[in-house]
Formats: C-alpha cells, sequence, structure tokens
C-alpha cells in the first residue's frame, strides 16, 4: 500500500496547553473539555501552565497542539502572550482566548488568536472552538 492511499495517521494524544494564574480556571477549562471532546479526536493530555514564561518556552520546545490562554491572567495576560507567540514561533498552535466578556472578542482578534471564549466558560462553546481547531491542526 503507497503512502498517499494510506489514511490520516491521529496522534495517540493531543496536548493542549491551559495557561491561567487561576487554578480555578485551569480546572474549568479541564472540567468543562474533558478527557475527549469529541470521538473523532485523540485524548486530551493537559499541560497546565501558570506563568507566561513558562508558556512561550513550552510552546518554543513545540510538541503542543493548542493553547488555551487566560486573558485575563496577571501579570501577563493571555492576549498579549498569544501576540508574542503568533509573532516569534514559525508554526504556533492555534490558541483559544479565555476572555472576561464577550465583548473583549475584538481584543482576541487583534492578538492574532484562532477563537474567544468568554468566561464564565459554556462547555460547550469552548468544547466546539476546541473541536473545530484540532480537527484543523491535525488535519481530520
Amino acid at each position: 500500500m503507497s503512502d498517499a492511499a494510506a489514511p490520516p495517521r491521529t496522534p495517540p494524544t493531543v496536548r493542549v496547553l491551559v495557561f491561567s494564574d487561576d487554578a480555578h480556571t485551569r480546572e474549568q477549562v479541564r472540567l468543562a473539555l474533558g478527557e475527549r471532546p469529541h470521538p473523532d479526536l485523540p485524548p486530551i493530555e493537559y499541560v497546565e501552565v501558570a506563568t507566561a514564561p513558562v508558556v512561550i518556552d513550552r510552546l518554543d520546545r513545540g510538541g503542543i497542539d493548542l493553547a488555551i490562554l487566560d486573558g485575563e491572567a496577571s501579570p501577563a495576560g493571555g492576549m498579549g502572550v498569544a501576540k508574542q507567540l503568533k509573532d516569534e514561533i514559525a508554526d504556533c498552535p492555534p490558541i483559544v482566548i479565555l476572555t472576561g466578556r464577550p465583548d473583549d472578542a475584538w481584543l482576541a482578534s487583534w492578538s492574532r488568536a484562532e477563537a474567544a471564549v468568554s468566561q464564565p466558560l459554556d462547555p460547550i462553546e469552548l468544547a466546539s472552538a476546541v473541536i473545530r481547531l484540532l480537527r484543523v491542526r491535525l488535519n481530520l
């Protein structure tokens, strides 16, 4: 069988980085998405990060399939971090920004994030954004 006829290979897990200085926010993301938000996708391996320098380091090293960044994180918010990542990392994975309110979606767009979800988190809205972006990233 030639490689052209082989079905696309799906990784055994996908790595989703979750950045927030608030452990409760990181937990809410994990609970909203669960282990596997859609049967077409591999299970999620979460990489939790509490500081912006670690986010940049982890994405710079590669191996992250999607990043969810808290726009309300302090001292460095997810929107500024997203902008820096998109400017500095050649194959930056898709980014979802968690905004403080729905009206902040335009700021997430400025940061070049592919999606924005407002808090409090709606699990269906977050899962929908994550599923859509992972399908594109994994060519599914």
